[in-house]
């Protein structure tokens, strides 16, 4: 896979601008020829997932997500009308734009990214850097203090790759880590912890996505979700992966063992990095003593946290709520004036733009694809396989795969619920294994695709590219995505 992934990048567009223009022009033909070929009667069948597999051979060749998605997208909107490509792109994205989901994302991801500049800027970030250097002791105690705090952070995947990865990079810096490892433990305590704690955004989800197609009533999914939580597999496997990561027990493979060589020689940065993490974005500190920039450090954490709760496990409402008692906090101190902290807040905005649109531009092939009915189709090729044995492991491979395609670990699911379930009950398969492989394959879909939201941020976080991240990342969650399949076969038989 790395001698491929060698030979694709050797043809970089960069490198050969005309082998560039020679392939788009290809792909415009050869989309534009799947558009004349098409019948309504038949519907698109195994084409509606050419243009996710175009999206992921762009990728690793150009390494940029943001313009693989994007170029995905139109041909795909090629392949349904070529000759209203461009108002339809126009309506899939303001679409998209206007969809609850993404505004919620992005208010919540602009606001995250604000208040960990204001933590920067402040001198807290630091000073609770600086406290954590003065405890850790060795490379090894550095990994697994990042484990266990993004265990902790369990309220919503994406303030654990935001949070946790700002509060320890310094550390891993000092000792030497990859930011690359840094984001795949990040990561790896993201998507797959919040599947496994009823307490979190995940859960209040799909309990509710459960209640709607009838696998719960009313008011009860939440009890239905709880009983599946044992049976969450890849969620289990993926935190024990990364904690013989972090403690060492689990060697570096492929790209993880280049990046970890780079750092050990004092390049915890990647090559590819283009320096808008957040430390760009606030260069300076503020002294404080080392207590008060604790204080103020952990105080706006342990409020983001109890104020998400309070509203019913809402981040937007949490984080809005914690910028104004940290702004009110920081001003009265003296440490930053409100212009400044305002200054900061839209700084955040501006760090997050790249990753957002990268987010966006999912939401928009996610768009494209449930039009070509890529979704539907998959399912509906597996579902002579199904029996109630082998249906929790196919059910883990299909939607895994499907999330991995679209990067939708939540979107996926609402077509996908109503097509299964009933598959489910005709072939009278085990409820809760089957709701365990579907949570399963979406939190490994948010953790390995290129383009999730999860991936994005994790790498936003932590300071390098989705594509190092995802690539670095690639063995250790097949190992997962391995293992989950084989406990899914054999709980399908015992269970």
């Amino acid at each position: 896979m790395e001698q491929v992934i060698k030979a694709l990048y050797a043809i970089h567009p960069k490198r050969h601008p005309l082998i560039s223009i020679l392939v788009t022009l290809a792909a415009v033909a050869f989309f534009w020829s799947l558009s004349t070929t098409y019948s309504p009667d038949e519907g698109w069948g195994f084409k509606s997932l050419l243009p996710t597999l175009f999206v992921l051979a762009i990728a690793l060749i150009s390494r940029a997500p943001f313009e693989s998605l994007l170029v995905g997208v139109i041909a795909g909107l090629i392949m349904i009308n070529p000759s209203t490509v461009v108002t339809s792109l126009t309506d899939t994205m303001s679409t998209v734009m206007g969809n609850d989901t993404i505004i919620w994302i992005v208010l919540v991801c602009g606001l995250m990214g604000g208040l960990i500049v204001l933590l920067e800027k402040s001198g807290c970030l630091n000073s609770f850097s600086e406290w954590l250097k003065g405890r850790i002791k060795s490379r090894r105690q550095s990994l697994l203090t990042t484990f266990f705090i993004g265990l902790v952070v369990f309220i919503d995947d994406y303030l654990n790759c935001l949070a946790v990865s700002s509060s320890v990079k310094k550390v891993t810096d000092h000792y030497k880590v990859s930011r690359e490892k840094l984001a795949y433990i990040i990561d790896s305590t993201a998507a797959p912890m919040c599947i496994l704690v009823p307490v979190s955004t995940w859960a209040v989800f799909f309990s509710g996505l459960l209640e709607e197609n009838d696998l719960a009533t009313s008011g009860k999914g939440l009890s239905v979700y709880i009983s599946a939580i044992p049976y969450m597999v890849y969620g289990w496997v993926a935190l024990f992966v990364v904690f013989l990561v972090a403690s060492g027990m689990l060697g570096n493979f492929g790209a993880m063992k280049k990046a970890e060589k780079r750092a050990f020689n004092g390049q915890p940065l990647p090559d590819d990095y283009t320096g808008d993490s957040m430390e760009a974005a606030a260069p300076t500190y503020r002294k404080t003593s080392n207590f008060i920039g604790m204080l103020n450090f952990i105080v706006p954490m342990l409020i983001l946290i109890g104020a998400t709760i309070y509203y019913d496990i809402d981040l937007l409402k949490g984080v809005i709520v914690t910028l104004g008692i940290t702004v009110a906090m920081y001003y009265l101190q003296g440490l930053l004036s409100l212009e400044d902290q305002m200054k900061g807040i839209f700084e955040g905005f501006k760090v997050m733009l790249y990753p957002l649109s990268t987010v966006i531009a999912g939401f928009m092939l996610k768009s494209v694809n449930d039009e070509l009915g890529m979704t539907s189709y998959i399912v509906s090729v597996v579902a002579p396989m199904m029996t109630a044995e082998l249906m929790p492991a196919l059910v883990f491979v299909v939607m895994a795969a499907v999330v991995f395609g679209t990067a939708s670990s939540w979107g996926s699911f609402i077509i996908a619920i109503p097509i299964v379930v009933p598959i489910a009950l005709g072939v009278d398969a085990n409820m809760a294994l089957v709701i365990g492989a579907l949570l399963s394959a979406s939190s490994f879909g948010s953790h390995a695709c290129f383009f999730s939201d999860s991936t994005v941020l994790a790498a936003q976080g932590a300071g390098c590219s989705p594509m190092s991240h995802a690539l670095t990342q690639l063995p250790y969650v097949s190992i997962g995505a391995v293992i989950s399949f084989i406990i899914f076969i054999v709980l399908g038989y015992t269970v």
